[in-house]
């Protein structure tokens, strides 16, 4: 069993940053792939980011290409994701996930989820 938790959500205005952390506990031993994706009111869960254990792997979604950033620090089991230039449309909550197996956009091919942390983006 893993559980990941996320943080550093809050209320930002356009145009700023913020910083999400996801920390794993539980059954880490090897680590795991992991990905953000994010749902906003009335709307599917999306894919945002993903990274591979080692870290060559990541991923992003176009609608955040260039904005943000994703990382890991193995040693503290912490996967981060670095939101710059912040719009309105980026409200939502964010969650982490562990990859189980498959493609890495897909809520489907995740197992273990975290609680999320809310993002909101004032304009």
């Amino acid at each position: 069993q893993v559980q990941l938790v996320e943080s550093g959500g809050g209320l930002v205005q356009a145009g700023g940053s913020l910083r999400l952390s996801c920390a794993a506990s539980g059954r880490t031993f090897g680590g795991y792939d992991m990905g953000w994706f994010r749902q906003a009111p009335g709307k599917e869960r999306a894919f945002v980011a993903y990274i591979s254990t080692s870290g060559r792997s990541i991923a992003y979604a176009d609608s955040v290409k260039g904005r943000f950033t994703i990382s890991s620090d193995n040693a503290k089991n912490t996967v981060y994701l670095q939101m710059n230039s912040l719009k309105p449309e980026d409200t939502a909550v964010y969650y982490c996930a562990s990859l189980y197996s498959g493609s890495v956009y897909v809520t489907g091919s995740y197992n273990y989820w975290g609680q999320g942390t809310q993002v909101t983006v004032s304009s």
